[in-house]
């Protein structure tokens, strides 16, 4: 039996460890669906549990987390998900289908790329013992998912026609297509959509879930409580429990990881893990491509001068991406080339490096007329890197005769007004690990906000008959052709991909094994 969470007793360990850590209240920590066992039953092929409880640190959203994941607005509420309920997939590039299903069994393609038939896997169980069905499944996606206002849940709304999906039986969700795909599974299986029981409104302690982790304890801003489900359809995780802390400072997450607090310390700063590299007690374990996140500035190109090309190429040419990969990061990172997904298979690696060329930045601003132009450059700490890149950025701006200044504003406020934020002249941002031509359908085609003000219907079209090509090095050419003309003439300079530095305790396992490393797993972590 899993070990019982004591409310009392969790929520004065939270207290403590942030009083000591002088943080303010918080935990946090994160589990994910992984796929079945050989034979579809619970536990099947799983190796002997190590048991205990885990614990891990995030940079949570305080007042604002929510259990209701379809509008979570941190990446916080993501990971308390991802371990209390199923997933349909993850991205896997070495599965057959470049996935790795979770309460699917597969996901069939019509011939005319205009139809996809969820197959539900029999036998998985709620918490309440019901079994999911393809009713859940459409719940989630056609009801859930279809109102959320974050990017991420609409890129279904985006290519598939919700409204029409329907159950076939009980264990088939037919999905027509808004227009031809070819990467629909990669769509559905990136991890973050998860399955509800039909018919759920309200997000509570206690109702049904089908995820490796049944949630014991939740409390905005101080922290989430979990025990295994041992009926869990796939890997029975080996851990009896997880503690999940919110700690916004990345110093004060080190701190609770070398001190004994945690287990697991999640994106900490380049400065921070640096401290850590010669603790014996401690491991870096950062992620790897494609997991990594691309730090990036847009330019908006419905203010001057960013509607000039020749001013979008000098900011471009401006920057020293290999001083910001030596300085902010200390080599650990990789030089970006202005597109977003790299290491991801369609990410346009054919596309030469722009160079760093100060004096034909200078050049090309004297040409447009912009030359002392004033500009101020508004980002925030999202995520470790984001700041720092932004300082060197503008430092780079002055030398080719740019009049440039940082507005830094505080964590968590930099995308709280959207409206706001996609009118600035000049931002911070930064890229999740998607696929490229979905990255570019979620936040640049259609005259999206997040576009700035890139309106190409042709690259539109351009994409969507990359993502309608069965043929993979066509739709590869096709894409590499739309990425180029973003590449050569788009609003967004992109000099870095840096990973989350995550950080654990020695005799930690298994965590990579989820798959979905910007937002991590549990359900095959063990403890020494």
């Amino acid at each position: 039996m899993s070990r019982q969470i004591d409310r009392r007793a969790f929520l004065r360990r939270g207290a403590a460890g942030a009083a000591a850590l002088a943080v303010g209240p918080g935990l946090l920590a994160a589990c994910s669906t992984d796929g079945p066992g050989t034979d579809g039953k619970p536990g099947a092929g799983s190796s002997p549990r190590s048991g205990g409880t885990l614990r891990a640190a995030f940079t949570g959203g305080g007042a604002s987390e929510t259990l209701d994941f379809f509008n979570g607005p941190s990446a916080l509420d993501l990971v308390r998900a991802r371990a209390w309920h199923g997933t349909l997939g993850n991205l896997d590039p070495n599965g057959p289908d470049g996935v790795r299903y979770g309460v699917l069994q597969g996901i069939d393609v019509s011939d005319d790329l205009s139809t996809y038939t969820l197959r539900v896997r029999p036998g998985v169980r709620f918490t309440d013992g019901s079994e999911l069905t393809s009713a859940d499944v459409l719940h989630s996606l056609s009801v859930l998912a279809a109102r959320s206002k974050l990017p991420v849940y609409r890129l279904a709304a985006a290519n598939f026609d919700l409204a029409r999906a329907k159950a076939d039986g009980d264990l088939k969700v037919v999905l027509p297509t808004l227009r031809p795909i070819a990467d629909g599974r990669l769509i559905l299986c990136q991890g973050n959509f998860l399955v509800v029981k039909d018919g759920t409104e309200v997000f509570r302690k206690g109702m049904p879930s089908c995820g490796p982790f049944r949630l014991t304890e939740f409390t905005a801003g101080q922290g989430s409580a979990f025990e295994r489900y041992d009926d869990h359809y796939g890997h029975v995780p080996h851990l009896d429990g997880l503690e999940l802390r919110s700690i916004a400072d990345s110093t004060a997450r080190a701190g609770a990881l070398t001190g004994g607090e945690i287990d697991f310390a999640h994106d900490l700063s380049p400065v921070t893990a640096r401290t850590l590299t010669d603790d014996p007690k401690v491991e870096l374990a950062p992620t790897e491509s494609p997991y990594l996140v691309g730090l990036s500035f847009q330019m908006n190109m419905s203010v001057k001068p960013f509607d000039d090309p020749r001013v979008r190429e000098a900011f471009k040419l401006a920057v020293d991406r290999e001083a910001m990969v030596r300085t902010v990061f200390h080599g650990e990172a990789e030089i970006g080339n202005d597109l977003p997904s790299i290491g991801f298979p369609d990410y346009a690696d054919g596309v030469p490096q722009r160079a760093h060329d100060p004096e034909r930045a200078r050049a090309l601003l004297r040409q447009a007329g912009a030359d002392g132009m004033e500009i101020r450059l508004t980002t925030g700490p999202e995520t470790p890197g984001m700041t720092e890149t932004a300082a060197l950025f503008v430092e780079d701006l002055k030398k080719v005769g740019v009049r440039a200044t940082v507005r830094e504003l505080p964590a968590g406020q930099l995308y709280a007004d959207f409206p706001a934020y996609a009118a600035l002249p000049l931002a911070g941002a930064y890229q999740m690990p998607i696929p490229a031509l979905s990255a570019y359908q979620m936040s640049t085609a259609g005259g999206s906000p997040s576009a700035f003000g890139w309106k190409r219907p042709d690259t539109d079209a351009l994409v969507a008959r990359a993502r309608a090509e069965s043929d993979r090095a066509r739709a590869k050419e096709l894409g590499t052709r739309a990425q180029r003309t973003r590449w050569a003439e788009g609003n967004q300079v992109l000099p870095v991909f840096k990973p989350n530095l995550n950080a654990q305790a020695k005799g930690v396992d298994g965590i990579r094994d989820d798959l979905f490393e910007q937002f991590p797993g549990f359900s095959r972590a063990s403890l020494a």
